[in-house]
């Protein structure tokens, strides 16, 4: 698994000359991007959405298209249309954004639910469809939404079917008072991301996507994520849990940390680590439990203390690669 460590930690390093203090979330993306999941960015303005989108896709040798999304953008701007010619006599296909490899995707929520529906197909086939035509999309294909969880005028929450489409949600937060003067440092003289240059191919990304699938997942780990997942749809607090795509995206993504921590097997604690980033935006709570300020990070984190941890026996763990997470 040392293709995937090395290739993470190439990605990762070069991000980090544009974003500072923010490895955790950096770490759970290039799970995300392993796995071929889409990922949503969620947090408030300013904390550089945007920019750890552009950062990743300008790190991978691969096409990039962004889209800035307002109410008034259609779905024919996705995914494209057809042109009539009138040197040929014939309609030819002009594709959109959409058919780029990595799609950033600004402010999702601030698009009209018509226009939003126009990316479902592509999220989860990976191909689009356009007046009766079915289209391939170029692998290795990833979303990359942002939104502004705060601001809600002249937006459109996104529809739990459309939620479950990402493979992980996450959340940057404010820098700490050193990493944002170090940001400050470096921006003095011009932006650090005009001078990011592609340390990785679009073939070796597909390479790795197809290696990652080969880690092993042991029974009891199997029953693990199982378990979790249907504890949330038992959840009281909960009034949906998650979906059997739920159970696959944990198992996934799993296997992809495994990757990354140089292991050609899972551990519990890999599940349990990519519990909120899979989980948290695929819970619905009661609107009681939120009246008594019940969040779904909350109720993932008392399921992985109540659902029994795995014993797994016969593989010899090599030493531990340092933690991401920490």
């Amino acid at each position: 698994m040392s293709d995937a460590a090395s290739l993470a930690n190439k990605v990762i390093t070069n991000v980090e000359r544009v974003i500072v203090g923010k490895r955790q979330q950096l770490t759970l993306a290039m799970v995300s991007y392993f796995c071929e999941g889409h990922i949503l960015l969620e947090d408030v303005p300013g904390v550089a959405k945007t920019m750890l989108a552009r950062a990743l896709a300008r790190s991978v040798g691969c096409s990039f298209k962004r889209l800035q999304c307002t109410p008034d953008l259609l779905p024919t701007d996705i995914t494209g249309v057809s042109i009539f010619n009138q040197k040929s006599t014939e309609f030819e296909f002009r594709p959109g954004p959409i058919f780029a490899q990595i799609v950033l995707v600004d402010e999702i929520n601030r698009a009209t639910p018509r226009t939003q529906s126009a990316l479902l197909e592509a999220m989860a086939e990976s191909r689009v469809t356009v007046d009766s035509q079915t289209y391939a999309l170029k692998p290795p294909f990833v979303v990359i939404a942002t939104q502004n969880p705060i601001d809600h005028e002249g937006t459109f929450p996104l529809p739990e079917a459309q939620l479950d489409r990402f493979l992980v949600r996450l959340s940057l937060g404010y820098p700490s008072q050193e990493e944002e003067n170090t940001m400050l440092q470096r921006l003095q003289r011009g932006h650090p991301i005009d001078d990011l240059n592609p340390v990785v191919s679009a073939a070796e990304v597909v390479a790795v996507q197809k290696q990652v699938r080969d880690i092993h997942v042991d029974d009891k780990a199997r029953k693990y994520i199982v378990d979790i997942v249907h504890a949330t749809r038992a959840h009281q607090a909960v009034s949906l849990g998650g979906s059997p795509r739920a159970s696959i995206a944990l198992f996934r993504t799993a296997q992809a940390y495994a990757a990354i921590s140089q292991r050609d097997f899972i551990l519990p604690d890999d599940i349990k680590r990519m519990a909120q980033a899979v989980l948290g935006h695929r819970l619905i709570l009661k609107p009681e439990s939120r009246l008594r300020k019940i969040s779904t990070q909350a109720v993932i984190k008392e399921l992985l203390d109540e659902v029994p941890v795995p014993v797994l026996r016969g593989k010899n763990a090599p030493a531990p690669a340092e933690d991401q997470f920490k």
